[in-house]
């Protein structure tokens, strides 16, 4: 069940194994209840949703106590397949949507993923700093800059300096222009070989 995984991260222990594997079910038990993952896409929940977080992964491996804030989480993505990836990094998952939090919470709790924090709230409130925020294509990036550049600590707490991790698809030349920030772009199709990741990337600047 979690192939797609196991091919591009072979030395998952037995209990991120047990947790990958774990997903399936929970999250067919909370979309028959609140749905966070399309009909049409929980077939491919583990490319597009669990290994398409796990690009980031690919792109900076997070050291033990790096904390990681994920906005917008919606059902909890990239923060519940990060989490499960980096049990020493930390993770804080925000939306303001309070029935996505309420399925992060159930699937964090039935995990027993004790470095994930979910918080139903805007990013721009919170009062606390981190070493990466962490999102998945929640809004234009100038936007998203604004909302969380004062949450992020100078410093480097992976294999990247602290910054800005973000999955987003299609041109993004004229959009990351209007930022008036320097910014590196990490093709997913070079990590994993699905034909879903051909227009992906992750997009990263540090602070």
């Amino acid at each position: 069940m979690i192939e797609p995984i196991d091919k591009y991260f072979p030395e998952l222990t037995p209990q991120q194994r047990q947790r990958f594997e774990a997903l399936r079910d929970l999250y067919a038990e909370w979309n028959a209840k609140i749905n966070v993952i399309s009909r049409k896409d929980f077939d491919q929940l583990y490319v597009r949703h669990v290994l398409h977080s796990l690009a980031i992964a690919k792109v900076c491996p997070f050291a033990p106590g790096a904390r990681v804030l994920d906005v917008g989480c919606g059902g909890g993505f990239p923060s519940v397949p990060l989490a499960i990836l980096f049990p020493e990094a930390r993770f804080t998952a925000v939306d303001s949507i309070r029935k996505k939090i309420t399925v992060v919470e159930g699937v964090a709790r039935a995990l027993e993923l004790e470095n994930l924090t979910p918080r139903c709230a805007r990013a721009e409130t919170l009062a606390e700093r981190y070493d990466y925020v962490v999102s998945r294509a929640v809004t234009e990036m100038p936007a998203f800059v604004g909302w969380i550049w004062d949450k992020i600590e100078r410093g480097k707490q992976g294999a990247l300096p602290n910054g800005i991790l973000y999955l987003k698809g299609g041109d993004l030349t004229e959009e990351l222009a209007r930022t008036r920030m320097k910014w590196q772009r990490f093709a997913i199709s070079e990590f994993f070989d699905e034909e879903f990741f051909d227009t992906k990337q992750v997009v990263y600047t540090a602070r």
